[in-house]
């Protein structure tokens, strides 16, 4: 269950959603559409030293004999096996690098093509787990959009994004 990205691109990569349930960057479902309240300063503080501690770890985990990665604490354990997950695009189309002239993408899915606007896909998050699953029958991820409503209709079952 991989994703691809190709065509007008300098890296062509290939992704695998299964691995990102690890990914600090990824975000709840609840987080992006149900927005209970804003964070308070005490929360805005605890992520400041969550970022810093990350940080850390990236700079000096090579002196570090051996490297050491952060563990799961029992509370994310637990919404890692219940919550729904999504994943920014952006950071894999950085990576692999878009040539300047590209204006579109095509996403190849279950279901046929369709073809998206290069920025308006940017903005886009992928849905890779759903109650604490990986999506095996229409996965490995959905496309889904932040400004949207949560009742938005997604496209399911991507297997390759190409760039054009």
């Amino acid at each position: 269950m991989i994703v691809q990205i190709q065509g007008d691109v300098k890296f062509p990569i290939t992704l695998d959603p299964t691995v990102w349930i690890f990914d600090d960057r990824k975000r709840s479902y609840d987080e992006i559409f149900n927005p209970t309240s804003v964070p308070s300063p005490e929360d805005k503080d605890e992520e400041l030293k969550k970022q810093s501690k990350r940080f850390d770890r990236e700079v000096y985990q090579q002196k570090i004999n051996p490297p050491v990665n952060r563990s799961l604490h029992r509370r994310e354990k637990e919404r890692i096996l219940e919550e729904s997950f999504l994943m920014p695009i952006q950071p894999f189309i950085h990576t692999s690098e878009p040539k300047s002239h590209v204006e579109s993408v095509t996403l190849i899915t279950d279901s046929g093509e369709h073809k998206l606007d290069a920025d308006r896909f940017a903005e886009g998050l992928f849905l890779f787990s759903k109650d604490g699953k990986p999506l095996k029958e229409d996965g490995p991820v959905h496309l889904y959009f932040a400004d949207k409503s949560k009742e938005q209709t997604p496209i399911k079952g991507i297997k390759r994004i190409i760039f054009q």
